[in-house]
């Protein structure tokens, strides 16, 4: 069983920034594929960061050059730095992993697994 906690979210104004993480067990932070992905109100699941086992990183277009996803070894966890936000990254914000290949964003979205998810409120 994997165990996904996010922590981070909050409420800021436009322009300001937040960094979301997300601590998992040492077997799952070294072998997983994992990500984030959000979800507004009426709108569809949006895949938005992804490392891979090797460390490379993919990006939704509406995010790069704003967040970055990074691991911290120490703590087993992933994070999301996002700068700059704005009104339209509102979201619930989900933590995912997925033990397969992977396969960039999509895997992220396909995830085995996801955490309960962290509110980010965009004014």
């Amino acid at each position: 069983h994997v165990q996904l906690v996010e922590s981070g979210g909050g409420s800021v104004q436009a322009g300001g920034s937040l960094r979301l993480s997300c601590p998992t067990s040492s077997s799952t932070f070294s072998s997983y594929c994992m990500g984030w992905f959000r979800q507004a109100p009426g709108k569809e699941r949006e895949g938005v960061a992804v490392i891979a086992r090797d460390g490379s990183t993919s990006y939704a277009d509406s995010v790069k050059g704003r967040f970055t996803i990074s691991e911290d070894n120490a703590k087993n966890a992933v994070r999301l730095q996002m700068n700059t936000l704005k009104p339209e990254d509102t979201a619930l914000y989900y933590c995912a992993a997925d033990g397969g290949i992977c396969w960039g964003l999509l895997t992220i979205l396909a995830a085995g697994s996801r955490g309960q998810g962290t509110q980010v409120t965009v004014s």
